[in-house]
């Protein structure tokens, strides 16, 4: 291995440890209880953030682990094996559609289009996931309420998602190499 792959292997491990750390964060610093004992928070910002920034892999890391740590830290125990799967793969699917529509070297209203289905999609991930498992936990009714709370915690997180990688992108074009 090359000392220039080996110095992105050890970019690519810190930078998924700062993200994950932040994810924790955007997860705990804004918290709104819901009614079946879970929560609604900042976390998809930075979800949806490094799925389009840095890619799919990074985003199933940092969304998954930095959600289901906060869960532990804050309280929600029983919510974090949950969260980690749930989130994880919210991140994953967001950077992959959102990468193919990069990779595809089309326009930046191709890749706009592309980041906006990958955030729908990751909404609908996210979304009908923890109305899975609260429906487990609480009944499937009681669950409904969760719904329009997470399409809410999800959508403001790929808006400000899309704005804040652009915006980062388009100050430090470099960032984009870290993407995998």
């Amino acid at each position: 291995m090359s000392q220039k792959s080996t110095n992105r292997s050890a970019l690519k491990i810190a930078l998924i440890a700062i993200l994950t750390a932040i994810t924790v964060v955007f997860t705990l610093i804004v918290r709104v209880p819901t009614p079946i004992k879970g929560y609604i928070s900042l976390c998809d910002v930075i979800i949806t953030f490094s799925a389009y920034l840095f890619g799919p892999y990074t985003a199933m890391i940092a969304g998954g682990l930095g959600t289901g740590l906060a869960d532990i830290i804050g309280g929600y125990a029983q919510w974090a094996p949950f969260s980690f799967i749930i989130h994880g793969l919210q991140g994953l699917l967001i950077g992959l559609i959102a990468k193919k529509g990069a990779a595809s070297g089309h326009s930046i209203d191709s890749s706009i289009v592309r980041m906006i289905i990958g955030g729908i999609v990751g909404m609908g991930v996210m979304a009908g996931g923890y109305y899975l498992v609260g429906g487990m936990f609480y009944g499937f009714e009681p669950a409904l309420v969760e719904i329009p709370l997470n399409l809410m915690q999800s959508g403001v997180g790929v808006v400000l998602g899309i704005a804040v990688s652009k915006s980062v992108s388009k100050a430090y074009p470099a960032v984009r190499e870290l993407s995998w």
